[in-house]
């Protein structure tokens, strides 16, 4: 079969994402450190040592650079840099101007995300987004932000996945342990509320340090297929858990897409994936054409005037040949939206390590491998297979094959 490369446009994002907690190691004054050291919590593992990237943070940025990818994705810690109320560490806070200047160094565009999941413990204690005065304290850690971000940065996020911590939240206060089969629980709708107007607070914020930074958030995209005859039941599911988030961000510069699977809705809602369908480590079906999906739908919500960028995108996976395969596919879809007019600007993988997967460390997300003992860094064939196109930005495509 004949192939023709399909370009991706100049200036096109092309990178890995990971998120502090999940590979800086010993975040000791984070709500989920707490968490996975409460026995009641009942989680498999704890982080500890995670990758060690706090420590070996240069090593992660030189792999990715020198593998060809030209962006990168990390987020700072609230935890570290504000252990206490009102106290903002100058040590951390240098810390992660080392690391935007350590990306840039390297050519390296670096995209900071202000907020991935975790949250000091005193404002957990405090109630966390549904405290008073939440969206102010959120607002005034991202004011502390401006050392780190004020030069060299143009993409920051504000608040990775809001939508899923609406949902944690909105399972908390049912009672919930662990997800349904299919689907996602309620989200708590004062969490939502909540957490889009400190999504809107941090944007200004942002924008007072510098208005030339491009700010979004980030949203999971659960790409729910409607069966047939389920079309309104699909959008009555879909809207809290992921449409009014959307919607949130038409004011934003861009908006982060991310997805792995699909979930199927029928009359009576989700639908398990067959027993017969190839699943991954995380048991979700394998579907690289996800991404393609969440972009359209993403568009079809925002419009064209929002840049979508993918933020998140990948495979928890042993078997490195499926990777490959994975990122083929998913890029192929990215390539037909971008072949269809819609407006992307990016595309940053999940995950560029393996990491600390919220609870356990057996999901494999990785295209570099980390010891767990030596914490040596080994990339893996995904990662020069991926690297390469961000120097070429030029994706090998069956000529005239659409995903």
């Amino acid at each position: 079969m004949s192939h023709t490369p399909t370009p991706f446009p100049d200036g096109f994002l092309w990178g890995a994402s990971t998120a502090a907690h999940q590979i800086e190691g010993n975040n000791v004054n984070s709500d989920w450190w707490r968490k996975e050291h409460d026995p009641a919590a009942a989680i498999e593992e704890p982080s500890l040592d995670a990758c060690d990237s706090y420590h070996r943070w240069e090593q992660d940025m030189d792999l990715l650079a020198q593998l060809g990818f030209t962006d990168y994705r990390f987020s700072v810690e609230w935890a570290r840099m504000e252990p206490v109320p009102g106290t903002f560490s100058r040590a951390e806070i240098a810390h992660y101007r080392r690391m935007v200047e350590g990306a840039l160094a390297r050519g390296l565009r670096p995209m900071v995300t202000l907020h991935h999941f975790t949250v000091p413990r005193w404002f957990e204690d405090l109630g966390g987004w549904t405290a008073d005065g939440a969206a102010d304290l959120f607002a005034r850690y991202v004011e502390h932000c401006a050392p780190i971000i004020a030069n060299g940065v143009r993409h920051v996020c504000t608040i990775n996945e809001p939508n899923m911590i609406a949902v944690m939240a909105g399972a908390a206060k049912a009672g919930d342990q662990g997800f349904p089969p299919a689907g996602l629980p309620t989200p708590d709708e004062e969490t939502t509320h909540a957490v889009i107007a400190a999504h809107l607070a941090a944007v200004k914020a942002v924008r007072a340090i510098d208005p030339a930074i491009q700010v979004g958030w980030t949203i999971a995209n659960q790409v729910y297929q409607a069966l047939p005859g389920a079309e309104d039941v699909t959008a009555a599911y879909r809207h809290p858990r992921e449409d009014i988030f959307i919607e949130a961000a038409r004011d934003d510069d861009w908006i982060g897409v991310q997805s792995y699977t699909r979930t199927k809705i029928g009359a009576d809602g989700p639908i398990p994936a067959p027993q017969d369908a190839e699943r991954t480590l995380t048991q979700w079906e394998f579907y690289p054409e996800a991404v393609g999906h969440a972009l359209r739908h993403t568009a079809d919500v925002i419009g064209s005037d929002v840049p979508l960028i993918v933020t998140e995108n990948g495979i928890a996976t042993a078997d490195d040949t499926r990777r490959i395969d994975y990122y083929e596919g998913a890029l192929e879809a990215v390539a037909a939206a971008l072949d269809d007019g819609l407006n992307i600007a990016g595309y940053l993988a999940w995950s560029a390590l393996d990491n600390y997967e919220w609870g356990s460390y057996r999901p494999t997300f990785g295209l570099i491998a980390v010891d767990p003992v030596t914490f040596a860094r080994t990339a893996k064939p995904s990662a020069a297979w991926l690297g390469a196109l961000g120097r070429t930005r030029e994706l090998p495509r069956a000529a005239g094959g659409n995903a």
